[in-house]
């Protein structure tokens, strides 16, 4: 079975996904993490993340796995450094290439087979996991966001962090592949006055019911 999660950035989708995943026994597997390690592989190798061919010539050269839901470049757990400013700065911009996108979907799609798996992204519902039994839409007001981004980022500027959430959905919704957008058949959760433990209850919730 797949429970798939979309939404912007900061609505939650991560933190609700892994424990919705622990809470019914499943795997969980952020797909929206392997964009963000081609994007820290490429800096971490001062290649500029918008030179499109370098980036992608460098996702061939690395290994990306999951280990207990963190995500492992050439075996090393990165999962602490996903989340920086500078990653978040390029992110869109690397994921936009089609040809990188193509590589993370041929990966995701590999880990599922057979597998029970809570996933989620900013197109699970809508590229990668179309057929999912279940689909979920995270959203949230850009200064609740920030606000979160910035309590996960001590000393951050909160003025800042908005201004770049503002922007990152802008390029998600314009983006020509994979465009956040909210999948016909998903169910809409707006995360913006709930608790995590309220929004993982609704998820569980909507899952059980049917079985």
């Amino acid at each position: 079975m797949v429970i798939a999660i979309d939404g912007p950035a900061g609505s939650g989708k991560s933190t609700i996904a892994r424990m919705v995943a622990e809470r019914l026994g499943f795997y969980f597997l952020n797909t929206g993490s392997f964009y963000r390690a081609y994007t820290l592989s490429a800096l971490d190798r001062g290649i500029d993340p918008l030179d499109k061919d370098k980036v992608l010539e460098n996702a061939g050269t690395i290994r990306i796995s999951v280990k207990d839901g963190d995500i492992c470049i050439d075996g090393k757990d990165s999962e602490d450094r996903l989340h920086t400013p500078s990653v978040d700065a390029y992110c869109s911009p690397v994921s936009s290439d089609p040809r990188i996108r193509a590589l993370v979907n041929k990966a995701v799609r590999e880990l599922a087979k057979g597998m029970d798996i809570v996933t989620e992204g900013r197109d699970t519902t809508t590229v990668i996991f179309p057929d999912a039994e279940f689909k979920f839409y995270f959203d949230a007001s850009p200064e609740i966001r920030a606000k979160r981004r910035a309590q996960d980022q001590p000393g951050s500027d909160y003025n800042a962090i908005l201004a770049s959430i503002i922007e990152r959905d802008r390029m998600d919704r314009e983006k020509k592949t994979g465009a956040l957008k909210i999948a016909d058949n998903a169910i809409y959760i707006d995360t913006s006055l709930l608790t995590i433990n309220e929004v993982c209850e609704k998820v569980i919730g909507a899952v059980r019911e049917p079985l």
